[in-house]
């Protein structure tokens, strides 16, 4: 097996599969060979989720992985995700596909500015939103998602000035639903910033019969239209309850797969993007990192593998702890 250093000098996520193989059967040979479980989040590649063993949103996927008794756990999303596996599994393998798949969010609070962020309110509760480093967890007293950030925040004394971080919008959704006054953390996220307001009233014009429907990860001038802000489970269910017939969808492009298939009949639409892409909808290209071909490759080589400091695992566990003992 190749490991690190090695690793490193070949370049093994370029190197090509085998010619001639059914991806999808290889890699589901290999799962079964080496007792793994593929999670994958709602934004990676359809090809990849119709393989893997549980797909999810950041709440569903963190549950999940505590739940797995596998030796490895590869992880279909990006860097964060899978630490936070490697946080709730530490003596499991854990395997991100591509290394390099980060997060534009979890980038935007770097550990040493947010001791210091963090300083300047020493009686402050840190609710950060999972979407950050494991160095942030460990500094948070709380993890949060987008499905339970609410109740995270309605848990904790209302005599307690509480940090949000690092996502902006959504601190601001809840603190809008909450009520609490919030010391927030100037973070977002590319992909539902991405989001063109213009476009998306030019197609609400032209769809005037559709829905919207929208992550809280989006800029307010998004949210006040929609007429739902949930995660993107919620927004799965809700297409799937509601007695519309046609959705605008403002967040990730990648949900639309696992929605298209709950609700064939119904008619799904991409909110637009500021940039024009493949499809002209909100792509995140870290999540697009993800390929068959390094899924392959990460199950054949057993790596890269995440890796997580004893003392930052002790501690962003007591916080993600402390998230899944409320929902």
């Amino acid at each position: 097996m190749l490991f690190e250093n090695e690793i490193a000098k070949v370049g093994y996520l370029s190197r090509s599969v085998p010619e001639g193989i059914d991806l999808k059967e290889a890699i589901l040979k290999l799962k079964i060979e080496k007792n793994a479980v593929i999670l994958a989040h709602y934004y990676v590649s359809e090809d990849i989720q119709s393989i893997a063993d549980f797909v999810g949103d950041s709440l569903a996927l963190a549950q999940a992985s505590k739940k797995q008794s596998s030796d490895i756990i590869v992880f279909c999303g990006v860097h964060f995700m899978a630490e936070t596996a490697k946080i709730l599994n530490p003596n499991t393998k854990v395997l991100l596909p591509d290394l390099n798949a980060g997060c534009s969010l979890a980038d935007s609070a770097p550990e040493s500015e947010f001791i210091a962020f963090k300083n300047q309110y020493p009686d402050a509760v840190v609710v950060s939103y999972i979407n950050c480093s494991s160095e942030i967890k460990a500094l948070s007293d709380y993890i949060c998602t987008s499905s339970n950030a609410i109740d995270i925040v309605n848990s904790i004394p209302k005599d307690k000035r509480i940090i949000f971080a690092p996502d902006k919008n959504l601190g601001m959704f809840v603190q809008k639903v909450t009520g609490r006054e919030l010391i927030l953390w100037d973070g977002a996220c590319i992909v539902h910033v991405n989001i063109s307001i213009d476009k998306l009233n030019a197609l609400l014009v032209t769809h005037p019969d559709a829905e919207l429907i929208a992550h809280p990860e989006c800029l307010p001038e998004v949210l006040n239209k929609a007429s739902f802000v949930g995660s993107t489970s919620a927004l799965l269910n809700y297409v799937q309850t509601s007695s519309t017939n046609k959705f605008i969808v403002a967040t990730e492009a990648g949900i639309l797969y696992k929605m298209k298939q709950s609700v064939p009949n119904k008619t799904i639409i991409p909110a637009p993007a500021l940039e024009t892409n493949s499809c002209a909808c909100s792509e995140c290209p870290y999540m697009k990192m993800n390929t068959l071909e390094k899924l392959y490759n990460a199950l054949y080589y057993e790596a890269p593998e995440i890796q997580v400091n004893v003392k930052t695992q002790i501690g962003a566990l007591k916080a993600l702890n402390n998230m899944l003992a409320i929902k």
